[in-house]
């Protein structure tokens, strides 16, 4: 990238500099630390020239926007053309408090949805499960049939709107219902467009909401991507999420590394199966978490971008231009906001959303001030909203394309991040993968040792969040939190009772049945699961006949 007899110039009047200007200073004006870390604990030197990227080949690392290695965006004019979907993670209570605060959100300029749904939801069982007590409505709204989910969805075309569903372990069950809905409103599957998360491997590494065995797990996986394929294909099959990732306490590095060896995981097990990589891979997405450390997380995304590429064409041979591209989804920090002075989470979601933007995300959820607190209040999220809205329309980040590139420190940091995530996913190919790197608890053990730095650092003062162990001041206790409804749970089991009372019983009982028989044989289960929601079987009915013939997974390893 650079002349050699240029760089060797500025090699000189570096030394030169160090020697003369520098020393000088650091006589009179020590610098504040004896070293200067990344928010992943990576060194930085003092300064960054031409000299760090002294092998840089333009075309090669960077190339344009819209071109392998896509370092600089998966579209050749990004935000010029159209911005990121502003996409805020939402759900709590019933379906039908959840409903109104989608159509508010819709309201005040969002232009995706993101549902979030609770704990019961999440590992299969319905509202009435002795397993649900306390649960239900919680963190995120309560869905136990095809019915909460015409409520949830009542009024909203989803022809006209893009959803994201945060769902893993029962994954095919909600997309069977969101199909359903659909169909209910006159909409057939082709015309649907969203995301469902449906990443397994991450919930045995770093979140627990799983239900299977890898083996069924991966199949259900593969089951939704064959079956999105024929049926849906405007429909993300499966979001990677590097997100928990990092809220479990990884690096940067880390957050890259497991999220890319698990999507190489998830290629293998479709291709497995006998699925033609350019087939499915087109439609993978991934999510990510937008940190503290600006400039590094900035440089984290472009080089997922680009190592994803290049993983996609060595390794997989794939061809479609579509499938070397890695699409994401971001999400701000939730780890890093603070109960305390809880407006300051105003200023650190602005600074991850706006490391997001330079990093090209395709959507974005900003956490709201008082998350640390509670679920968010209306007026909480509004301004999470607005923090996007603001990006998106006045400031000048998104007039042009990739606009850090080129800076020393940047290029530098990205080529950093890719050569150890790298050095990562080679790890794990040699203790066999990844199910065998969780199962071997590598990965977890990886994780925990930096969430343990990370936390060791802010109590021993290394690393500062103000307001937490510096700037502290006397506070009250916090107003205007939004609590959910206690009788919730009450009430979505009186609604569970009288659907099981009115449905036809015959027609459920028949297609459990056949769920059942089916699970049994290598048959995709999607169609049969199709047929078992639009009978109104519930969740927690549908799961339990899987857990009768997969099993259920128990974590063993001992860290």
């Amino acid at each position: 990238m650079f002349d050699k007899e240029e760089i060797k110039k500025i090699k000189q009047l570096r030394k030169e500099w160090e020697n003369n200007m520098v020393q000088k200073t650091l006589e009179r004006f020590p610098e504040r630390k004896e070293k200067f870390v990344t928010g992943s604990g990576e060194r930085i030197e003092r300064l960054y020239t031409p000299e760090n990227l002294e092998e840089y080949d333009y075309s090669k690392e960077l190339n344009f926007p819209g071109q392998f290695p896509y370092t600089r965006g998966v579209q050749p004019t990004m935000y010029r053309g159209r911005f990121w979907t502003m996409r805020q993670y939402a759900g709590f209570g019933t379906a039908e408090e959840s409903n109104k605060r989608y159509k508010y959100l819709l309201g005040q300029g969002q232009t995706g949805l993101s549902v979030a749904f609770d704990l019961p939801t999440q590992i299969g069982y319905d509202s009435d499960h002795v397993m649900s007590l306390g649960e239900v409505g919680k963190v995120g709204v309560a869905i136990d049939s095809l019915k909460d989910m015409e409520t949830l969805f009542d009024g909203i075309p989803l022809d006209k709107v893009s959803t994201s569903m945060t769902i893993n372990a029962p994954a095919t069950v909600l997309l069977a219902m969101y199909i359903a809905v659909a169909e209910k409103q006159g909409i057939s599957p082709d015309k649907l467009n969203g995301t469902i998360q449906n990443d397994v491997l991450k919930e045995y590494i770093a979140r627990g909401t799983y239900i299977f065995p890898p083996a069924p797990s991966m199949r259900l996986i593969t089951n939704i991507f064959q079956y999105c394929f024929k049926e849906m294909p405007l429909w993300n099959t499966i979001s990677i999420s590097g997100y928990h990732i990092r809220e479990a306490g990884s690096t940067a590095i880390q957050e890259v590394a497991f999220t890319l060896a698990d999507g190489i995981a998830y290629v293998d097990a479709a291709v497995k199966i006998g699925l033609e990589v350019d087939n499915f891979a087109p439609r993978l997405s991934f999510f990510f978490n937008a940190h503290n450390d600006l400039l590094e997380e900035v440089a984290k995304f472009r080089a997922a971008r680009r190592l994803w590429a290049k993983i996609m064409k060595e390794r997989f041979g794939a061809k479609n231009k579509k499938s070397l591209m890695l699409r994401f989804h971001t999400q701000t920090a939730g780890c890093t906001l603070t109960a305390q002075q809880a407006d300051n989470n105003i200023v650190r979601v602005t600074i991850q959303a706006l490391a997001a933007v330079l990093g090209g995300t395709q959507s974005l959820h900003t956490n709201s001030r008082d998350e640390a607190l509670a679920l968010p209040a209306e007026d909480s999220v509004r301004i999470a909203l607005r923090t996007q809205q603001v990006l998106a329309y006045e400031n000048g980040v998104t007039e042009t394309v990739d606009p850090l590139a080129g800076s020393y420190y940047l290029e530098t940091i990205t080529n950093k991040i890719e050569k150890k995530a790298l050095e990562y996913i080679e790890k794990i190919d040699k203790l066999g993968g990844v199910i065998q790197a969780i199962e071997k608890g590598f990965i977890q053990q990886e994780i925990q040792n930096s969430a343990y730095k990370y936390q060791k650092d802010i109590e021993e003062g290394k690393r500062i969040v103000v307001g937490v162990n510096k700037f502290k001041i006397n506070e009250g206790s916090p107003n205007g939190l939004l609590k959910v409804n206690p009788e919730v749970g009450r009430q979505q089991v009186e609604e569970l009772k009288k659907l099981k009372e009115t449905r036809n019983n015959n027609e459920v009982k028949e297609n459990l049945k056949l769920l059942e028989e089916s699970a049994k044989t290598d048959k995709n289960l999607m169609p049969i699961i199709l047929d078992c929601v639009k009978s109104y079987a519930t969740l927690g009915e549908i799961c339990d006949v899987l857990r009768s013939i997969f099993g259920e997974y128990k974590e063993s390893v001992k860290l």
